[in-house]
Formats: C-alpha cells, sequence, structure tokens
C-alpha cells in the first residue's frame, strides 16, 4: 500500500508539474512563488502578521502584477534551500524565487530567467575575527554553510584546508555562528548583510569571493513563462519598479552597495 500510495502521489506531481504554467496563472489569476522564510531581507516570516517579507518576495509581487495585470495574485510557498528544488518539481510551485544562484549544474534540471540579483560569496564572522578573508581559513577553522546551496562546493575550492559544517537553513546558520560552533558562515553577501543587521556584533569581511548571480528557476519545457518572466523582469527594472525595491530593502544597509545588484 506504501508503495502503490507512493507511486499515485509521485505520477500527480509529475502531472501538474507537466501542466503549462503560464495557461494555468491566466486561468487562475495566480503565480505561485517558492521564497524563504529565514532569510533576512530577502524572504522573512513577519511573526505579528503572520506574512514573509523581503526583496524576494517584493520582486514576485511585481513580475505578477506585470504578468497578470493588477489583479494578480502573487501566493508564496514557503522553502529553504534544500527543498525548493524538490517542490518545484513536483509542480507543487510554479517558479522559485529565493536565492537561487544559477549554475550549470542546477540549468541541468530547470531553466532559470534572466539575473535578477547579482551576488557574491563572503564571510560573516564576529567583531574582532582574526578572519579577514577566505584567504585566512587554514587547517583548524571551522565555516559554516547550508545544505542545498553551492557554499560545499565554493569553500573546497577557495579554502580546502578548512572543516565545513552544513546545516538545514539560515536561522540554524546564524545560530551556531553566535554559540561559537564554527569561526565563520559563509554565503551570499546579501544574506549575509541581513544577518549582520539583525546582530551588529557580526560583520561581512573580505569582499566577495564568488560570482553568485541569482535566477528565478522554472521546471524544464516551461519556455513561454520563461520568457514571459523575462519580459516583466526587463520592464520592471525599465519602469523603476526594481530599484524602488532595491532600496527598500538594500539602501540604508552599511557598506551594500544597491547600484552593484541590478
Amino acid at each position: 500500500m506504501v508503495f502503490l500510495l507512493t507511486t499515485m502521489l509521485a505520477g500527480c506531481g509529475k502531472s501538474v508539474a507537466s501542466q503549462d504554467v503560464l495557461t494555468n496563472a491566466s486561468q487562475t489569476n495566480t503565480i505561485i512563488w517558492g521564497v524563504k522564510a529565514d532569510t533576512n531581507l530577502f524572504g522573512l516570516m513577519d511573526v505579528k502578521s503572520g506574512n514573509i517579507k523581503g526583496f524576494d518576495v517584493d520582486v514576485a509581487k511585481a513580475l505578477t502584477k506585470q504578468i497578470l495585470g493588477p489583479s494578480g495574485k502573487a501566493k508564496f510557498v514557503q522553502v529553504t534551500s534544500d527543498t525548493r528544488m524538490p517542490l518545484l518539481k513536483a509542480g507543487n510551485i510554479d517558479a522559485i524565487i529565493a536565492t537561487m544562484t544559477i549554475t550549470p549544474e542546477r540549468q541541468k534540471q530547470v531553466d532559470f530567467s534572466d539575473v535578477y540579483f547579482k551576488a557574491g560569496g563572503s564571510l560573516l564572522v564576529k567583531k574582532g575575527s582574526p578572519i579577514k578573508s577566505v584567504k585566512d581559513l587554514k587547517k583548524g577553522t571551522k565555516v559554516i554553510t547550508v545544505q542545498g546551496s553551492t557554499y560545499g562546493e565554493n569553500l573546497k575550492k577557495a579554502a580546502p584546508d578548512t572543516q565545513v559544517l552544513q546545516l538545514a537553513d539560515y536561522a540554524q546558520a546564524f545560530t551556531a555562528l553566535k554559540s561559537g560552533q564554527a569561526d565563520a558562515l559563509s554565503t551570499d553577501n546579501g544574506i549575509l548583510y541581513g544577518m549582520s543587521i539583525q546582530d551588529k556584533n557580526y560583520v561581512v569581511v573580505g569582499g566577495n569571493y564568488t560570482n553568485e548571480p541569482y535566477g528565478i528557476a522554472i521546471n524544464k519545457g516551461q519556455k513561454p513563462f520563461v520568457r514571459t518572466v523575462n519580459a516583466a523582469l526587463t520592464k520592471i527594472k525599465e519602469n523603476g519598479t526594481y530599484d524602488k525595491i532595491a532600496n527598500k530593502w538594500f539602501g540604508d544597509v552599511p557598506g551594500f552597495n544597491v547600484k552593484e545588484v541590478k
């Protein structure tokens, strides 16, 4: 019975995932987006309102309005770096807009939109730390990353002697850093700046040691939707909507250059 149920669910997921997303969105007047809920500035749960708020969320809302019109609705499903791809492949969401770096390996599984945020890998450390850049990650140092992100491999290349600890999400990762389980936390600079705002005892150091451009991930076989998202992204960049959203979330972040992310 377990085998049959699993097979049925897998079949349903495949059927949903293969449906034309753009047609469904037009019929329901809704686009379903996978977003983070643990990542300050990009997607963070507001416990008071129960809503997820952040740059990715606002960009998704703007794209939805651009694609479906003023009455278009953006629905949000919470994802993590580890769960976002399975949820997309199963057809539970129409697209991922969740600090997701465009990589050749991921492009084998999904299609990506044009770049919507030019991120770069960096380090978060406690103030006064002797670690100033990846060059200081030697044997005996420990760095935290998040499962499902690109940073396990990035750190192996940039600092092969350091020990890497991978945790489930950014909330756990930042808590582990603050509790002294590692010397640094590594992920995209925008995410790290969000953490530094939450606790001013922690700072982003060393500049960017990788380029990590974010794209919106869409299932294979959905080329019309990819083209539509790209056209909408171009439009919100041209009409000033993108700049307004970027300045809302990053304009007052110390050390962060908003002009470099577009």
